[in-house]
């Protein structure tokens, strides 16, 4: 069986899923070992992330690697989205970032685990908590996968719990635009360098009151643009957020929203087909996007635009008291 240091690591797990004229069946899975609790087991497969009882588990066992990027992709990707969501407040433990912007979206306010954070890893998570409680706030940090297995790992034995695995995907510009046609046949996209009111309204709508640092996070890029679509009457059905940032030039798409009564008209990707062109004037060749990995409708939009998954992440919490 598997243990906690497989955590991060390549794994295949046969389980039995049922029972045909008395033969046990079996069904097996391949993919990275993102959590293993006294219960079950969650792997990110190509085919999305399984959460498997351990009762159910015939056996389990580490495999060698698959080809993943390079540590140092990882990183400069990371960065390059760390500056595209610019917590207002930050600071430096070695290479890594501490992050705060009024508990205003996790993104903005963990600390980002990349690189050496230039002490012992339990001398750096101690740092992490004594930041976040000098400014008043409970203790997140963010391990992308594999490369932070052993802060993840560390983490476990504190007792740290672990939000929704969320998945970096990314996509090349061309491939984007190869995979989105045109549309011609519905309202055109206003592309703004700043955000309306009732843009801003609706992403309130999902991500709670805007505090001022929210604002700061969503304009304090110095190359970002705010997609905008409107009904015949004005209204607002439609929104996205593009922002190019690192020596790559990478496009960070975020805030993809359609109102409930204007879905399943193709809205979506035509906003993300005009922030990606914008994205190509400002000498953007690659896209990213981060989704949660259980938010199935919105993994399906991505990968038939031409995303896939390049690395995961975990958003860890430090428990309470």
């Amino acid at each position: 069986m598997l243990r906690r240091q497989d955590v991060g690591h390549r794994v295949v797990v046969r389980r039995i899923v049922g029972v045909s004229h008395d033969r046990t069946l079996y069904s097996d899975a391949l993919g990275e070992l993102v959590d293993l609790t006294e219960t079950d087991l969650t792997i990110a497969t190509e085919k999305g992330t399984l959460r498997v009882p351990l009762q159910e588990v015939h056996r389990a066992k580490r495999v060698p690697p698959a080809r993943r990027p390079p540590a140092a992709e990882v990183v400069a990707l990371e960065l390059a989205a760390n500056d595209a969501w610019p917590a207002p407040v930050q600071s430096r433990l070695g290479s890594w970032i501490l992050r705060a912007a009024d508990n205003w979206t996790g993104r903005a306010n963990s600390a980002l685990a990349v690189g050496d954070p230039d002490r012992t890893l339990e001398a750096a998570i101690d740092g992490v908590v004594e930041w976040y409680a000098a400014h008043g706030q409970r203790p997140l940090i963010n391990a992308p996968m594999p490369l932070a297995a052993p802060v993840n790992a560390a983490l476990d034995r504190r007792g740290w719990t672990a939000r929704p695995l969320t998945l970096m995907q990314t996509a090349t510009i061309a491939q984007v635009l190869g995979a989105i046609p045109a549309r011609h046949d519905l309202p055109p996209v206003d592309l703004a360098d700043s955000p309306s009111d009732d843009w801003y309204a609706m992403v309130a709508e999902h991500k709670g009151t805007l505090p001022p640092a929210a604002v700061r996070v969503l304009t304090g890029v110095p190359e970002v643009v705010f997609a905008h679509v409107r009904d015949t009457q004005g209204d607002l059905v439609a929104i996205a957020r593009g922002a190019v940032t690192g020596d790559r030039r990478w496009l960070g798409v975020s805030l993809l929203q359609t109102v409930p009564r204007a879905r399943r008209q193709g809205l979506g990707r035509h906003v993300l087909r005009a922030v990606t062109q914008w994205a190509t004037q400002h000498g953007a060749n690659r896209a990213y996007l981060q989704v949660e990995e259980r938010n199935s409708a919105a993994v399906a939009l991505y990968g038939a635009a031409g995303f896939a998954t390049h690395h995961t992440y975990l958003t860890r919490e430090a428990p309470e008291g």
